[in-house]
């Protein structure tokens, strides 16, 4: 019979198949002996990532964070250890001998979250999607083991800001539901769209323009992480895989006949397997010329 640390593995596992697919699937090509501590990991981006969802207004929402913040620093009291992510994110953090400062500024980041302001600037928008896209990104390559690596840094950095940004994106119906905005003021200002138009789900021509441009800026950022592919370290392909997808949602929200407040914008599970295999089989490819 399992021990209770297994299970905590275990219920990681399962929080990340069910409520993070992409990455789950990516994480299936990371070795196996490296996986559990990406489930808890991914496990622990989740259960901050739905925080807004489960309380009733900010303070509540400020507690679960700070609760968060105690559980890292060891200040958390008998509890922590009876929570499955965190008990399994705390062994991860002592046996992969990782860092706690980007945790704590992933859970800074998503203060965000649980007010309603909107976005100031695409500068504060970056930062953003750097704080809870690109952290998970290179803590996963940093318990495979390839953390040094200059180029896989920079595609991190950029190619998790992509996969951010075309995320939130996909997901404005759902935070407009919520009351949320994610897409900067200054671009809404410039292209004369609304916040009322938004919250209220009118695709008006305005906001299809702001919507391009932050299209536009994920396919740049996209860019500059594909100018990183022939240096990066083989050992952080699993990790940066979700970066593969980001493409495929780009062209579905491309396509003329797209309404963002219309039918979800996905890509198929069979589809977005093949796409991360073929991903892979690039990368070894390419790892194998340079060597």
């Amino acid at each position: 019979m399992p021990g209770a640390r297994d299970d905590c593995f275990t219920h990681c596992e399962d929080l990340v198949r069910r409520g993070d697919k992409d990455r789950f699937l990516a994480s299936l090509f990371a070795p196996a002996d490296k996986r559990r501590y990406i489930f808890a990991l991914y496990a622990f981006n989740l259960e901050i990532a739905r925080i807004r969802d489960l309380v009733s207004d900010a303070l509540p929402g400020e507690m679960r964070l700070q609760w968060w913040r105690d559980a890292l620093s060891g200040e958390g009291h008998g509890e922590v250890g009876s929570h499955p992510v965190a008990a399994a994110l705390i062994e991860t953090l002592d046996r992969c001998d990782l860092a706690c400062q980007p945790f704590m500024d992933l859970i800074e980041a998503r203060t965000f979250d649980i007010y309603d302001e909107p976005m100031p600037t695409v500068r504060h928008l970056e930062a953003y999607a750097r704080a809870t896209s690109s952290m998970p990104m290179r803590v996963a390559a940093a318990i495979l083991g390839a953390d040094r690596c200059n180029w896989t840094a920079t595609m991190i950095d950029h190619g998790g800001t992509a996969y951010a940004l075309t995320g939130l994106l996909r997901a404005v119906p759902f935070h407009a539901a919520g009351g949320q905005i994610f897409l900067p003021e200054e671009v809404m200002e410039k292209h004369g769209a609304t916040r009322d138009d938004l919250l209220s789900g009118k695709s008006t021509p305005e906001l299809k323009a702001v919507l391009a441009e932050m299209r536009d800026l994920a396919r740049d950022h996209l860019g500059q992480a594909g100018n990183c592919v022939k240096g990066i370290c083989g050992e952080a392909v699993p990790a940066v895989l979700p970066i593969a997808l980001v493409r495929p949602y780009l062209e579905r929200m491309d396509r003329p006949d797209y309404e963002p407040f219309g039918e979800e914008c996905v890509v198929p599970q069979w589809r977005r397997q093949w796409i991360l295999w073929k991903a892979v089989r690039a990368a070894n490819r390419t790892c194998a010329k340079a060597n």
